[in-house]
């Protein structure tokens, strides 16, 4: 009921009382003008309580018909509404910013000025080993127990991160920590593992090493060789002893070759993007590798192959044969002569396919296993380099299957011989009738 209204009830009732007055002269009018009087005040009373309800409980819709109330309750419904959409944007803005705090690869902690933990994320729970329940309100200082931190945080020089080496029972591993001032009274810890930084140098300086080391002795030959035919007096060599160096030098400068084709190989199946799939037919791809896998053995070796035809694989033709091949190749390396080695391509109840090669060579310790697919790893240094290995060829086909979405096993004892084999997906494996 608007002011009006009430204006108009006030009018009415004392337009009563007065005729009242004015037809029996008596008081009885000022009676009914108190009685009105009182109702309305009741009524507004009643009105009060309504809204004061509907305050308390705001989310419920509000109060119809409250006389001098309703454009307060309008108005304050249109403020309530403003202002619990303000706020769920707020709580959805804040979830946003939590959810991707939490999946930050990098550790973040939120901090007071006196460095209380107030909030961390998944990444920081794992590389501070930290727990909710119970360091949530507790100083980083007694989480992070290193002289190094606590002098870092006291010098309050925080423009360069500090490298802390972590000690835990799970294992050593260095950590990235930089602490930044933000907002009126609050402090960020941004920590960072290195641990995969420092192995992936460490793999990167003994590659070099690795490579470094394999060139090394080939060119040491040829050099050693080049000078030998510089500086030998004319007729001091015969031309037997000729034939010879320039054979040794040959066989070097191939070596060499080899280990730069497939340097190449493995840096290319590294960088470049998988290639288009196409149908690639298994059986007339291992026909070829026979003929020039046989020619290679020549006759030394007795093999026994099992091919299934109609089974072919979705892929890249070129990078299979060189899976096979290296897996063939090896065979022959580590096979002593008469030994036999059995090629077996065949399609698996469950739908994949497995290529395997199965020899009665030397075989390999278990201890070897896990790292046979290392860049330049080898179990016998002295045996790889002299039967011409480059120490590429696992790696190349490791990397390969990955391609092809295919597992590299391996199944090997010593003096019984080993077992390398390639098991294609489903989804890879096409046949045809």
């Amino acid at each position: 009921m608007s002011w009006r209204r009430t204006l108009f009830f006030v009018g009415f009732w004392s337009a009563i009382a007065l005729a009242i007055e004015y037809r029996w002269q008596s008081s009885l009018g000022w009676v009914t003008l108190a009685l009105g009087t009182g109702l309305l005040l009741v009524l507004r009373r009643r009105h009060a309580g309504h809204v004061a309800r509907w305050i308390l409980s705001p989310e419920e819709d509000p109060p119809a018909n409250v006389g001098p109330w309703d454009d307060v309750v309008a108005a304050l419904y249109r403020r309530i509404r403003d202002q619990v959409a303000t706020i769920q944007e707020l709580e959805e803005t804040s979830t946003s910013a939590m959810a991707a705090g939490q999946a930050l690869p990098v550790g973040v902690v939120t901090l007071t000025t006196d460095l209380q933990i107030r909030w961390f994320n998944l990444a920081a729970e794992k590389q501070l080993h930290l727990k909710p329940e119970h360091d949530l309100g507790q100083n980083l200082q007694n989480i992070i127990r290193a002289p190094a931190f606590a002098a870092y945080v006291k010098g309050e020089n925080w423009s360069e991160p500090l490298t802390l080496k972590i000690n835990h029972a799970s294992g050593n591993y260095n950590l990235l920590l930089r602490l930044v001032p933000y907002a009126r009274d609050r402090t960020l810890l941004i920590t960072r593992d290195l641990t995969q930084i420092e192995k992936l140098e460490t793999t990167r300086r003994d590659f070099v090493a690795n490579v470094s080391h394999e060139m090394r002795t080939p060119l040491t030959v040829l050099a050693g060789f080049v000078e030998t035919l510089r500086d030998a007096p004319e007729g001091a060599l015969s031309e037997q002893q000729r034939e010879h160096f320039f054979g040794l030098m040959s066989e070097q400068a191939q070596r060499m070759q080899a280990l730069v084709t497939d340097l190449l190989t493995l840096s290319d199946l590294e960088t470049s993007p998988s290639a288009e799939l196409t149908p690639v037919g298994i059986t007339q791809l291992l026909e070829v590798a026979r003929t020039q896998i046989e020619a290679l053995s020549a006759g030394r070796h007795r093999w026994d192959w099992n091919i299934e035809p109609g089974v072919n694989l979705a892929g890249n033709a070129s990078e299979l044969s060189s899976a096979f091949s290296n897996l063939l190749t090896n065979a022959i390396r580590y096979t002593p002569d008469t030994g036999t080695i059995s090629v077996t391509w065949q399609s698996l109840p469950d739908g994949r396919a497995r290529f395997s090669v199965t020899d009665t060579g030397i075989g390999i310790a278990a201890e070897h296993l896990p790292r046979l697919s290392e860049r330049f790893y080898r179990v016998d240094r002295g045996r790889s380099r002299a039967l011409g290995g480059t120490g590429l060829g696992l790696a190349i086909t490791k990397h390969v299957a990955m391609r092809h979405d295919a597992a590299l096993e391996v199944q090997s004892k010593i003096g019984q011989g080993s077992c390398f084999s390639l098991v294609f997906q489903a989804e890879r494996v096409l046949r045809t009738s």
